[in-house]
């Protein structure tokens, strides 16, 4: 076993739920690289709904919170106020956190409470069966989508944004080392910090969707799709339609954060 999943897997958890091929593993490694780098295990506490993405925390050796559907935001919040010196980070899945759980997206980004939200974005709800999701491509077939999906996915990172979430960022599974350095900005930036990570998922939103279950195939349809921020920023609407703009998308660091304000107003009594 490598040193870094020595030092930090929960054994007993093992093995991984995640089918063979699944981004998912890509993106607990980067997190634990991170982890490990910045030292914080020690004031770590991890959070997840529902869903193969909200399992990612259970195989890490901390404390772990794994929460109702939608929920894990909602958990976090109260997570983060009770104990504000703790790293909280949250794991969910794009059904999980802008599909069911939305509402708690929004605040959770309105607000500028200290999170960092890791939604592992594969397109489809992957555990339940391969149903169409909120940011399943437009004419996608899929379990429920049988004739193509008619409705436009929704743009997470944008929706981030316009609610007032102070960090956000996008990366995919196929660059793993900008993963792991947008990983640590967001931990770093104190505020409520968002990534989407572009996963991929061959058991369903690549038989489904993308007509390959191969993992080698769709990490390079990921890869082709991907531009890089500084130059997407040069380019028309037109020119990015279907492509996947990787990078830091905002980041602020003047608004007041949610649990400094509330333990402020309690020292002044």
């Amino acid at each position: 076993m490598h040193p870094i999943a020595e030092k930090y897997l929960r054994k007993r958890a093992l093995p991984f739920i995640f089918c063979s091929g699944c981004g998912h593993g890509t993106v607990l490694n980067a997190f634990l690289r991170v982890v490990d780098e910045l030292g914080i295990i020690d004031d770590l506490s991890l959070v997840g709904g529902i869903g193969c993405s909200s399992w990612a925390p259970v195989f890490v050796n901390t404390d772990v919170l794994h929460t109702l559907h939608g929920r894990a935001i909602a958990a976090a919040t109260g997570l983060k106020l009770a104990d504000p010196k703790r790293h909280v980070v949250v794991f969910t899945g794009d059904g999980d956190c802008v599909g069911i759980g939305g509402n708690h997206f929004l605040h959770g980004a309105r607000r500028n409470i200290d999170l960092t939200v890791i939604m592992l974005d594969n397109g489809i709800y992957g555990m339940t069966g391969g149903q169409m999701a909120p940011t399943t491509p437009t004419d996608a077939r899929t379990q429920t989508s049988p004739y193509g999906n008619l409705e436009p996915p929704l743009d997470a990172c944008a929706v981030a944004i316009s609610a007032g979430a102070t960090y956000v960022g996008r990366w995919t599974t196929a660059h793993p080392k900008g993963l792991a350095g947008g990983i640590k900005e967001a931990i770093r930036h104190k505020g409520f910090s968002f990534i989407d990570v572009v996963s991929q998922c061959p058991t369903q939103a690549g038989r489904y969707i993308y007509g390959t279950a191969n993992p080698a195939e769709l990490l390079r349809m990921i890869k082709k799709r991907s531009i890089a921020k500084r130059k997407a920023d040069g380019m028309s609407p037109e020119q990015l339609e279907g492509r996947i703009v990787v990078g830091k998308l905002h980041e602020e660091t003047r608004r007041p954060e949610l649990s400094e304000r509330l333990y402020g107003i309690m020292k002044r009594g």
